[in-house]
């Protein structure tokens, strides 16, 4: 096995003769999007996952406070709560070229490995429980047909 060829080296003299795909630096304006199964408890960031488990943090006290002990509700116990019910996506595509974006890219997996798209590497993601769709590529189809560029981040 041959080690793959990278254009850059890990410096900042290396980084900076990166240069933005014209198409890009056209656009402008984007919209990133962070929503995943740590929007259950709407509390924190989506760093939830983490710093449920550690004592003395804002969320673990909210998790302890709100759903019990962290034994006996879990991370994994927010996966049949996340419903995705009122996810629209043709509607939030239509909502982000009025604004005025020309791409999309939401996190398809955030540091929780909890997929939000299809994938047979894994039974941890939307398409396989909780919402069980393909949210990401729901989204996909919604924005391209709104003509904008759509990306995926991780």
């Amino acid at each position: 096995m041959t080690e793959p060829e990278f254009r850059y080296a890990p410096t900042w003299e290396s980084l900076a003769d990166y240069e933005a795909p014209q198409w890009y630096q056209d656009a402008k304006f984007g919209i990133f999007i962070h929503w995943g199964l740590y929007a259950v408890p709407a509390f924190g960031n989506e760093w939830y996952a983490r710093n449920m488990y550690q004592q003395g943090s804002r969320e673990f006290a909210h998790h302890v406070a709100t759903y019990g002990p962290q034994e006996q509700f879990g991370y994994k116990d927010f996966v049949s709560q996340f419903s995705a019910v009122r996810f629209d996506p043709d509607h939030w595509a239509g909502l982000f070229r009025q604004a005025g974006a020309k791409f999309v890219v939401p996190v398809a997996e955030h540091h929780d490995g909890f997929a939000m798209y299809d994938t047979a590497l894994s039974e941890w993601s939307a398409a396989k429980m909780g919402p069980r769709r393909d949210l990401i590529g729901e989204l996909a189809e919604a924005v391209r047909r709104q003509w904008l560029v759509f990306g995926v981040s991780s």
